[in-house]
């Protein structure tokens, strides 16, 4: 491994936690000779997926419960977009179709990137890619949900984009969604949503 910030070199990493995700201790040396430990959370990459019916005027979106949340005594579940790591073997986009199918029952052709993202650069290696996709309701294939062997328990939404807009970014407390909702937002302005009869 090297140090991803001139001037910074790893000298060694210490494993202090090995299950769904990795949770690292980095000893690096500074460019003035210090000796310094820094966390890492090592987990994987992951796919975020926005699904839009422009034509009907909606989203699909989760809920599900997060245990962080719970920890900081903050409300149990926020408005998402459909979301997952990608498994060792898949792409990004691959990735992204499985997630869609497994958490909102609903199959997608075209995806477009929105970009890649580091998430949390301080603390963890997730690089985050992000897509939008339209959908229709033939698309909507099953009930979705996520894989009751995982305990997800996902409440799928879909959402009308004129609620969306109501709710205002505050309402969307998840980064990635609301990067997502800003991103789709933009792309139909620019095809003058909704569309004129």
């Amino acid at each position: 491994m090297s140090g991803s910030e001139p001037g910074h070199r790893i000298e060694s990493v210490a494993t202090v936690y090995e299950g769904w995700g990795r949770l690292l201790l980095a000893t690096l040396r500074t460019p003035d000779g210090s000796r310094i430990t820094r966390q890492v959370e090592d987990h994987g990459d992951a796919v975020g997926v926005l699904p839009y019916d422009a034509a009907r005027g909606t989203v699909l979106l989760v809920r599900q419960s997060r245990p962080p949340l719970i920890f900081r005594g903050e409300i149990e579940s926020v408005y998402e977009v459909l979301a997952g790591r990608i498994d060792p073997g898949e792409d990004a986009e691959s990735s992204a179709r499985r997630e869609a199918v497994e958490e909102c029952g609903v199959t997608l052709g075209t995806l477009a990137l929105v970009g890649h993202f580091f998430s949390m650069p301080a603390v963890s290696t997730e690089r985050l890619s992000l897509y939008l996709a339209p959908y229709s309701l033939a698309d909507r294939t099953s009930d979705g949900g996520g894989l009751a062997h995982d305990h997800e328990d996902i409440e799928v939404i879909e959402m009308r984009l004129d609620d969306l807009w109501a709710m205002g970014m505050p309402a969307l407390a998840d980064m990635k969604t609301a990067m997502l909702v800003l991103a789709l937002r933009e792309r139909l302005a620019a095809q003058a949503w909704p569309p004129v009869d």
